[in-house]
């Protein structure tokens, strides 16, 4: 009969095994290469594979060890195919990064939004998200011992959208449901699922908010971003938790960007 490991049994056992995707850039870098520095094997997922070699070679000698998977999670082959590889390599799993996301085109209004845009966001963010956890939940359900973790990567537009975001928006919103509805049904069997709404985060998505976004009263203004090693020092400390604790929502924001009373 499987049981659920045990706090006791994780710090004695082998090195802890996550997914992160979206691994090639950005938070996903950040977190793999985090995690990879405390040990963990990780396997680090993307549809390109020159950038997940960088990120694997960006974490210090002595750590974890990477696994690089070229993987497009709104494809289910290539999810079940990422899995596979994962449990053949590490034998089991025990964190889920669902982390890979696209805005979408930016400042594009309602009435213009392609569909095919509208739809490529929502493969991605939504879909994409919810094949990686439906695939984590097998595995995690079945192993032994039985359990694990998965955080997913919200937004502050999980809370509050910004100017002409509709598509990336609805899909951070969906987000919330889908973390907490894994969470109920993850209690039997030891899997604890939480979420990480993050905000202005320096990467090569918020480049441009150093020097002006589109505010909701119409105005362009600068936004302060923050170091993206905070973010994956959270998902880090969300990560290594007892399954008997979970963050169920945590918010990491650039202190002085406008999301307390945005608009």
């Amino acid at each position: 009969m499987n049981t659920v490991r045990t706090t006791d049994e994780e710090s004695a056992g082998a090195p802890k095994v996550a997914v992160v995707t979206g691994a090639g850039s950005g938070i996903g870098r950040a977190v793999a290469v985090e995690l990879l520095t405390a040990g963990w094997s990780v396997a680090l997922a993307g549809r390109r594979p020159e950038p997940l070699a960088e990120t694997a070679a960006a974490a210090p000698a002595g750590g974890g060890t990477p696994l690089t998977v070229r993987a497009d999670v709104s494809r289910p082959e290539d999810v079940a195919a990422l899995f596979g590889a994962v449990r053949d390599r590490f034998g089991r799993l025990d964190l889920l990064f669902n982390n890979a996301g696209t805005f979408g085109p930016g400042g594009v209004p309602v009435e213009e939004l392609p569909y095919e845009a509208w739809r490529h966001v929502v493969d991605t963010n939504l879909n994409g998200a919810f094949l990686c956890a439906q695939a984590a939940f097998r595995q995690m359900k079945e192993q032994d011992p039985r359990g694990g973790r998965i955080i997913n990567n919200g937004s502050i537009s999980a809370h509050t959208p910004r100017p002409h975001s509709v598509a990336y928006t609805a899909t951070k919103h969906a987000l919330t449901g889908l973390t907490k509805s894994l969470s109920l049904d993850g209690r039997p069997y030891g899997i604890a699922v939480g979420q990480i709404d993050i905000g202005n985060a320096a990467t090569e998505m918020t480049a441009g908010m150093q020097t002006g976004a589109l505010q909701a009263n119409g105005e362009t203004a600068p936004e302060p971003v923050m170091d993206v090693a905070d973010v994956a020092r959270t998902v880090r400390h969300m990560a290594e938790l007892p399954l008997e604790a979970n963050v169920q929502f945590a918010t990491v924001m650039a202190t002085a960007m406008p999301y307390v009373g945005r608009g």
